[in-house]
């Protein structure tokens, strides 16, 4: 097999087509507990890393918004409540399990009905030309396996003046932060998938796809070559996290 037939699955060098199907095992795994562990892992920095992208989205009343790798759908919530009564927001992501537990969870919270919920590819989206004023993309494209194939198909479905965030980690700027941050990635993450949801591989995987991710300006240029205008990135608790955005003019 040549080697442009392989991609990287965390550490792992697979054939690229079991990629798809090997990281809709580790989300089919780790569903029900996704909430939970995102917390535990990140200890709720998640949801202030979520918020700081909401903030920078623009989103507004009354535009259409699509969720991308929505998951569990705590994004599209604080979303949708920005875009009501007459926005839109679409919840799209590639694995069925996330999608459905996303739906339980945002029909627990009355909003079922100000979202669609669509199962799709990021590689290959399902919507038309210039369709989305805004596509929010957290901690989903690491996952990706041709990344700049999924941002020329965002880029697609964007309106003229519509914008892209990706929200996902990325690299530590400061030495000592990188090192404390690797020792708790290796040693800690994958203790707690097996501890909470008996599944240490799935989480060793996700430990092991963060690395493997573009650096900040690696995707800053991905999305420059993607056609993306005025790319900027902000980098969130030193690194760990970075938001990117771009717009399509």
């Amino acid at each position: 097999m040549n080697k442009e037939d392989n991609t990287h699955f965390g550490y792992q060098q697979i054939p690229v087509h079991e990629k798809k199907s090997r990281v809709a095992e580790v989300f089919h795994s780790v569903a029900n507990k996704y909430d939970l562990m995102n917390d535990l892992m990140s200890l709720g920095m998640h949801r202030l890393w979520k918020r700081f992208a909401l903030s920078a989205s623009g989103v507004r009343r009354g535009q259409c918004v699509l969720d991308l790798a929505g998951g569990t759908g705590d994004l599209a919530y604080a979303l949708a409540k920005r875009v009501q009564p007459d926005g839109k927001v679409v919840l799209a992501d590639i694995n069925e399990s996330m999608l459905r537990q996303g739906r339980e969870r945002l029909l627990n919270r009355g909003i079922v009905n100000e979202i669609s919920f669509v199962q799709a590819d990021a590689e290959h989206l399902p919507f038309p030309n210039h369709y989305f004023d805004c596509v929010t993309m957290a901690f989903g494209l690491r996952n990706v396996t041709h990344k700049e194939q999924a941002l020329r198909s965002i880029y697609r479905v964007l309106k003229p003046g519509g914008r892209l965030l990706v929200l996902e980690f990325s690299k530590p700027i400061l030495p000592l932060l990188k090192s404390l941050y690797d020792t708790y990635s290796f040693n800690i993450i994958p203790k707690l998938g097996a501890w909470i949801c008996n599944d240490e591989q799935s989480y060793q995987y996700l430990v092991e796809s963060i690395r493997m991710h573009p650096d900040q300006e690696t995707l800053k240029k991905m999305m420059l070559e993607s056609e993306f205008d005025d790319v900027e990135y902000h980098n969130l608790s030193g690194g760990i996290v970075a938001l990117h955005k771009g717009f399509k003019y």
